[in-house]
């Protein structure tokens, strides 16, 4: 008399075992968390970014140089832009994954938004750094 072994074995596992490492819910949890931190952490930033411009509504242009060049608003600012196009590159991931079905177009897509994010970030951040080292 032949046993399924496969049966047998399966039988003796817990779900969570027989699940784990299967499914899409590989790096889904990571990506929900990473949304959810960037955004809290995007909250004061933003509030700060805004009433620093009310700010310097009708400064001057040496003015608005030297408040950036101030250690604490440009690594404020770094932080923002970072942030923001970190939250801006998870948050396109996430409608391309639910929209676009051909695999190799969402590939395609994500390596443009993945890119373009990365290229504006770094430009930001080089922009903050070149004024708040030039002054």
């Amino acid at each position: 008399m032949a046993t399924d072994t496969s049966s047998s074995q399966t039988a003796l596992r817990t779900p969570l075992g027989r699940v784990r490492g299967l499914g899409s819910a590989k790096s889904g949890t990571h990506h929900w968390w990473m949304q959810r931190v960037t955004s809290i952490a995007l909250l004061p930033l933003t509030i700060w970014f805004v009433l620093s411009m009310i700010g310097l509504a009708g400064a001057s242009y040496l003015e608005t140089l030297i408040w950036i060049a101030t250690p604490v608003n440009a690594v404020l600012l770094v932080a923002l832009l970072l942030l923001t196009f970190h939250h801006m590159a998870n948050g396109i991931q996430v409608v391309v994954e639910d929209y676009v079905r051909n695999e190799m177009q969402r590939i395609i897509v994500m390596l443009i938004v993945k890119g373009a994010c990365a290229l504006l970030a770094l430009a930001g951040v080089f922009s903050v750094l070149r004024i708040a080292f030039a002054l």
